[in-house]
C-alpha cells in the first residue's frame, strides 16, 4: 500500500478521472448529438443546416470581427501597460500589477453589469460601442498579465549590450525587446481572441439582446429540445476552430522562439 502511493502515477488520478467525466465526456457527447437526429439516428443534416440558413455563419463571422477588433484593442492597450509595469520600481510595479489583476478576481457578469450601470449613469446608449468597450474591459487583464510576465524573464544583459553596442531605446525595444515579448503577445491573442468569439451574456447584456455572438446562438439551439442536435453541432464547428487556432498559435510561438535562439 505504500509502495502504491509513492508512486506519482498514484496522485495523478483524481486529475485523471476529472478530466475524464468533466472534459473528455462532454467533447464526446457534443460530437455525438452533432451527428444525430432527434430520433437518435445519425445524420449530416445539422451541418447542412449551417449552410441553408446562413444566420448562425453570418453571426460568427460578425463574431469573428468584433473578437478581431478587440483583440487589437487589447494589445493595443495592454502591451504599453505591460512594457510600463516591467519597466516600473519593484514594489510601484508590484502594485500596479495587482491592480490590473484584481479585476479578475470578480465574475465578468457583474463586471458586466457594472458596465452597463455606469452607461445607463452617464446616459451613453448601449449598442456595439459598449459591447466592444464592455469586451475590452473584461479581456485586457488576460492580454496584459502574459506579456508581462514574458517581459519580466527577458535577459537584462541582452539590453545592456544593446546598449554598450551603441544602440538607442527605440533600437533596443525594435531589435530586443519586441521580439522577445512576442510569444508574451501570441498567448494574450489566444486568451482574448477564442473567449470572445464564444461568449454570449456580455452581448446580451451590452446591447439588450439587439446584438449576438456566436455565442448566443449556440446557447439558445442547446436550450431547447428540439434544435439541441443543432446546437452541439455548432458547438462542435467552434471546438474545432478553437483546436486549429490553438495549433496554429502553438507553432508561431515555437517559430517565434527558434527566430529569436
Amino acid at each position: 500500500m505504500k509502495r502504491f502511493f509513492s508512486k506519482r502515477g498514484t496522485w495523478s488520478m483524481p486529475y485523471v478521472v476529472f478530466l475524464m467525466f468533466f472534459v473528455v465526456l462532454p467533447l464526446i457527447l457534443i460530437g455525438v448529438y452533432a451527428f444525430m437526429d432527434n430520433n437518435g439516428n445519425f445524420t449530416i443534416a445539422n451541418f447542412v443546416k449551417l449552410i441553408e440558413q446562413p444566420e448562425a455563419l453570418n453571426t460568427f463571422v460578425y463574431s469573428v470581427d468584433i473578437a478581431v477588433i478587440t483583440t487589437f484593442l487589447c494589445i493595443l492597450l495592454g502591451y504599453p501597460a505591460a512594457y510600463i509595469l516591467s519597466n516600473s520600481e519593484f514594489n510601484r510595479s508590484n502594485t500596479l500589477v495587482l491592480l490590473f489583476i484584481l479585476p479578475m478576481w470578480v465574475n465578468i457578469l457583474i463586471r458586466t453589469l457594472a458596465t452597463v450601470s455606469l452607461f445607463d449613469i452617464t446616459g451613453i446608449p448601449l449598442g456595439e460601442g459598449a459591447l466592444l468597450f464592455g469586451l475590452t474591459y473584461d479581456f485586457l487583464p488576460f492580454m496584459i498579465y502574459p506579456i508581462y510576465n514574458t517581459m519580466m524573464k527577458i535577459d537584462k544583459s541582452l539590453i545592456e549590450a544593446a546598449q554598450d553596442l551603441g544602440a538607442n531605446r527605440f533600437r533596443v525595444f525594435q531589435k530586443v525587446i519586441l521580439p522577445l515579448s512576442m510569444p508574451g503577445v501570441i498567448s494574450g491573442i489566444m486568451m482574448v481572441f477564442l473567449p470572445t468569439i464564444s461568449t454570449f451574456a456580455i452581448s446580451e447584456l451590452l446591447t439588450m439582446n439587439d446584438i449576438r455572438l456566436f455565442g448566443s446562438i449556440i446557447q439558445e439551439n442547446i436550450m431547447l429540445s428540439d434544435t439541441m442536435n443543432y446546437g452541439a453541432a455548432l458547438s462542435l464547428i467552434m471546438l474545432l476552430v478553437i483546436g486549429f487556432t490553438s495549433l496554429f498559435s502553438s507553432d508561431d510561438e515555437e517559430q517565434v522562439s527558434q527566430g529569436i535562439i
